[in-house]
């Protein structure tokens, strides 16, 4: 554990999409980041709950898959060499005075102290994990056969795969991996489903030409196999009739279970898990900490990506005015200034 303090401009908490444009609207001003993240990797839910689902409202790409945009990013980002610290979350968040710099001094949980002229709360919503069925022994097949993300389709090809929920994560993975697992059935309580009703059209559509099996109104009821392998998944339905389903890999999806954890307790005037923020510069009720993402919140707020990354771009340029108070801020174009060299 390190108890070692680095300084830079500015800190970024969170690297999902927009934590990872707001270190490219940094460089772009100049400024230097530490980017701070609980998730072992870049990407935030991006690439921890669906890598491979394709995102259509990106400008420039009628489609990306969520990898490829955090990809991109991070290359895009690359050039201002921003620090990682990833794997840790910040546990304080103290005011400094003149006699250190001023700003912020950030400790993290791994023993590391961050001095900060500026903070980037980039979050969305907060550490997350998934809301675990409660079976018997689900902890030996977790990671093994036991899943609450995928990252790749082709992992689950020739597979029996179990899909648990009926929101719109069970139904668009239900529908993705139709022609690549062996056999795909899904398990809810009732046969109507809350995902986008032209996905559950989609799913009911495919469930009547055999290439999905609906397994509706059933629960979860038990897990069958040996040394995290499964080999089947036992179902109850409304009458507690239990049925066994013969299957290779079970994927529940029943939501996320949000936490902002320390963030919390910055006196940042966080209401019902979000930060309010002044819209024009995204500062928050302390000079200096800014928010952006999912997070902030300022009235008719719309929660896009492509609003995040606008948001990332007022933040920056209000974290400049307080990094570098009283210098004078001449705004360029990226096709006129180009991209510096390094930040």
């Amino acid at each position: 554990m390190s108890s070692q303090t680095v300084q830079t401009d500015v800190a970024i908490i969170g690297a999902g999409p927009v934590g990872l444009f707001a270190i490219f609207e940094c460089g772009m001003l100049k400024m230097r980041c530490h980017v701070i993240d609980a998730l072992d990797m870049v990407g935030g839910q991006c690439t921890a709950l669906y890598p491979e689902k394709p995102i259509y409202d990106i400008p420039g790409h009628p489609a990306i898959d969520a990898a490829d945009l955090i990809d991109k990013l991070s290359e895009q980002a690359a050039p201002f060499h921003p620090v990682y610290h990833l794997g840790q979350q910040v546990m304080t968040l103290t005011k400094t005075g003149a006699n250190d710099g001023g700003g912020f001094a950030l400790g993290l949980s791994g023993g590391e102290t961050i001095q900060a002229k500026a903070v980037i709360v980039a979050g969305g919503c907060g550490a997350f994990g998934p809301n675990r069925p409660p079976l018997d022994g689900l902890e030996q097949y977790e990671g093994k056969s036991v899943f609450y993300m995928v990252k790749r389709r082709e992992e689950l090809r020739g597979k029996r795969v179990v899909i648990a929920g009926g929101g719109d994560s069970a139904v668009d993975w239900a529908i993705a991996l139709a022609g690549v697992a062996a056999k795909v059935m899904v398990v809810h309580r009732r046969d109507k489903f809350r995902a986008a009703p032209e996905m559950a059209a989609r799913l009911k559509s495919l469930a009547e030409a055999g290439d999905i099996e609906l397994v509706v109104p059933y629960q979860l009821a038990a897990l069958e196999g040996t040394k995290g392998q499964l080999s089947a998944v036992i179902v109850k339905d409304l009458d507690d009739k239990p049925r066994k389903l013969e299957a290779d890999v079970l994927l529940p999806f029943f939501g996320l279970a949000m936490n902002l954890g320390p963030i919390a307790d910055w006196g940042l005037g966080v209401e019902k898990s979000h930060i309010n923020v002044e819209q024009a510069t995204c500062q928050t009720s302390v000079p200096g900490i800014f928010a952006i993402g999912d997070i902030a919140h300022y009235p008719r707020k719309l929660k896009l990506i492509l609003s995040g990354f606008a948001e990332a771009a007022a933040a920056a340029h209000g974290a400049h005015a307080v990094a570098h108070p009283g210098e004078t801020l001449h705004f360029e174009y990226s096709t006129t200034s180009g991209v510096p060299g390094s930040a």
